[in-house]
């Protein structure tokens, strides 16, 4: 039955941009309050949901509700227009299954050929073809005008803001004030920043409307005023990360809106048939491709349950994970000094932007000895140069001198250089290696940390260093394409994924082998943690691990899911989905770890404010960090105390928050103890 639940009731959040059963089913039952529409409706969902279910459709891809949303349209449609007797009743049945053909065939064809959502575009085929095939079947009885007075009443309130509900209450064909205030309360409590989108997108697009017809009758109580809100709605939070941008764009897609609305309603007019939402998928659809084209970088990749969860999800991410998809691990053993690094102020320029140099600095700053005449007074002379990925080695040069020191060889740019192709389609060159001392030759296979060769200063090198790059060509000197680098530490700092800023102290720190056999949590595994909060004994936790559709692993706590994974040398916690707040606090207590051990070693992190924000203050960051995105940042500080226990500080000044946690971890598998405000979990020997 909980598939059921789900399937039917989050249909009718998706109308909404919305998430959740229970969300859903509180639509539903406003729906009942114009009993045939909200009949028609639920008949569709259902009808829909078993032709799905009998075509081998899987629980799945019905769960979400997004294969069921525009029959759910169809349905209330249908409850508008006819009287449900059997016959309306098997059509409403009908046009439902119609209506899911169509939503899976252009899902398909939107996904697959312009990566666009599909939104009610299916709803407008059907309905379209529903009023006009209903003109010949003489059988079908038209709805009574008659509504109940509770229903028509306007209760006094101004034109503008009756006109405001009534717009709301359209969404679900009854254009009602007290459906749609009950709509539009319901819709706050959700989320405040779809709430103010409805109402920019109302405001903008009938006072538009007004100018333009000069009625204000005509244009506040327009019932196809709804796509204003739609249209506002899925541009300014839905699609783009919310913004004062986004909501500017979404003002600016409104306006253009009217002349869509009302050229679809006159030509529509000839046939009987109203605009529906196609004024709404037309201006949304068509903003969201060009955005697309223009690689606009405030797109949502990832779409939350309310647009303050796609937010604090967006900056949260910005801030974890700063780093490329293009990793290196720093070439070198122990610690050197970054001497210039992208876009650099000597050699790193134009399509040479994204490179790396590196020295040896002793406590005074300085690269060398002496008086740093002689290429032997540099520390990094003759250093080992390691293998920053792992990879078939594609082109060397080794037969150039070294250039003495501030006379750099200007024929030969590159020196002594290796070219690494990367699996993952991508090379990186290492320049300015000394003469005769390349460990390696064109195929051979290395490793990371694999010793390459030794640092020298031959090419255009005025001393001797490192130069490190990624390019896409294998060919020597090629243009450069951005990267970052991988597990190490900067001035004490451990970094997962990122770039060392100029004149920060570098070292590669690699995975220890204790830490990794820890961390390395197998599917179907169980842990079991006995749990106070308070002081006070709560329910025992018990951990799952699980894989989700995608491949991800996660921990299944019964109420919630936690999940995880290990990349280039770190466990991260991902994401915390669900109400478990044991989740939460196993979650903020160890966001992320470096499986580099070292005493004193302490790193930096970011966790969404969904994690921490409790209360009024809580919703309010959620809506102002719309306008102002630094102050959803929440930071984490951890360390490690010894080898075997990590201590965190979570902090927020805009929520003023300052909560502390503690990770203790087993000698073989998995987290001994775990402390995070109030909540300590002690691991059971018991465990699987």
């Amino acid at each position: 039955m909980k598939p059921l639940f789900h399937a039917v009731f989050r249909s009718y959040a998706e109308v909404f941009f919305l998430q959740g059963g229970v969300v859903g089913f509180l639509l539903f039952a406003i729906t009942m309050l114009n009993f045939r529409v909200g009949l028609a409706g639920i008949v569709a969902v259902l009808a829909a949901y078993a032709f799905a279910r009998g075509i081998g459709m899987g629980k799945a891809f019905l769960e979400s509700g997004f294969y069921t949303c525009n029959p759910l349209l169809v349905g209330l449609s249908i409850g508008h227009l006819f009287q449900l007797d059997l016959l309306g009743l098997f059509f409403c049945i009908t046009a439902g299954v119609l209506t899911l053909l169509v939503t899976v065939a252009l899902a398909h064809v939107f996904a697959t050929f312009f990566k666009l959502p599909l939104l009610s575009l299916p709803f407008v085929v059907v309905s379209s073809l529903v009023y006009m095939a209903s003109l010949r079947y003489g059988n079908l009885r038209a709805a009574a005008e008659h509504q109940p007075a509770w229903l028509t009443n306007d209760f006094g309130l101004p034109l503008a803001l009756a006109g405001f509900f009534k717009a709301f209450g359209s969404l679900l064909f009854t254009p009602s004030v007290l459906v749609g205030a009950l709509l539009a309360t319901l819709i706050l409590a959700r989320s405040r920043i779809l709430f103010l989108l409805g109402v920019l997108g109302y405001g903008v697009g009938a006072t538009v409307r007004h100018g333009m017809l000069g009625s204000a009758a005509n244009a506040y109580s327009n019932n196809l005023n709804f796509n204003f809100l739609l249209i506002a709605m899925a541009v300014g939070g839905v699609f783009l990360i919310p913004s004062v941008r986004s909501y500017l764009l979404a003002a600016v897609a409104v306006a253009l809106s009217p002349i869509v609305m009302d050229a679809i309603t006159g030509f529509w007019s000839y046939y009987g048939i109203p605009a529906f939402t196609l004024p709404f998928a037309v201006v949304t659809l068509g903003v969201i491709y060009v955005l697309g084209l223009v690689g606009n970088p405030h797109i949502a990749h990832r779409i939350g349950d309310t647009p303050e969860d796609t937010l604090d999800h967006f900056l949260a991410n910005q801030l974890r994970y700063p780093g490329s998809e293009r990793t290196l691990l720093p070439p070198f053993a122990g610690a050197w000094t970054v001497w210039q690094g992208f876009d650099g102020k000597w050699t790193h320029q134009g399509a040479w932007r994204y490179a790396y140099d590196f020295v040896i600095t002793d406590s005074d700053g300085k690269t060398h000895s002496n008086n740093g005449a002689k290429l032997e007074d540099y520390y990094c002379f003759n250093k080992p140069v390691l293998s920053p990925v792992r990879g078939r080695i594609a082109a060397i040069v080794d037969d150039l001198p070294d250039s003495p020191i501030n006379d750099p060889d200007k024929l030969n740019n590159w020196g002594n250089l290796v070219v690494i192709a990367e699996p993952r389609g991508w090379h990186v060159e290492l320049s300015h290696f000394a003469a005769k001392s390349l460990r390696v030759k064109v195929g051979d296979w290395v490793e990371r940390g694999t010793v390459l060769g030794l640092c020298g200063n031959s090419g255009y090198s005025p001393q001797p260093h490192i130069h490190v790059q990624a390019q896409l060509a294998e060919t020597p000197g090629a243009a450069t394409v951005p990267f970052s680098f991988v597990s190490y530490s900067e001035d004490g700092v451990f970094h997962a994924n990122d770039l060392p800023k100029v004149g920060g102290k570098v070292e590669a720190l690699y995975p220890n082998k204790r830490l990794d056999s820890v961390t390395n949590f197998v599917l179907d595994e169980e842990y079991r943690f006995a749990a106070t909060h308070h002081g006070r004994p709560a329910a025992d936790l018990v951990l799952k691990v699980r894989m989700a559709l995608d491949g991800s692993f996660y921990f299944d706590s019964g109420a919630g899911a936690l999940f995880f994974g290990r990349f280039e040398g770190t466990y991260y916690a991902y994401r915390c989905d669900g109400q478990d707040a044991r989740l939460r606090a196993l979650f903020l207590a160890l966001p992320r770890l470096p499986l580099a051990c070292r005493d004193g070693l302490t790193w930096r992190d970011h966790v969404p404010v969904g994690l921490v924000a409790k209360g009024l203050r809580g919703l309010l960051v959620g809506v102002a960090s719309s306008f102002w995105h630094r102050l959803a940042r929440v930071r984490v500080t951890s360390r490690y105390v010894g080898e075997h226990r990590v201590e965190t500080t979570v902090e927020s000044r805009a929520l003023g928050v300052k909560q502390t946690g503690s990770v203790t971890f087993d000698r073989n598998k998995s987290f001994a103890t775990v402390t995070y405000n109030g909540w300590e979990f002690t691991r059971r020997d018991d465990a699987k």
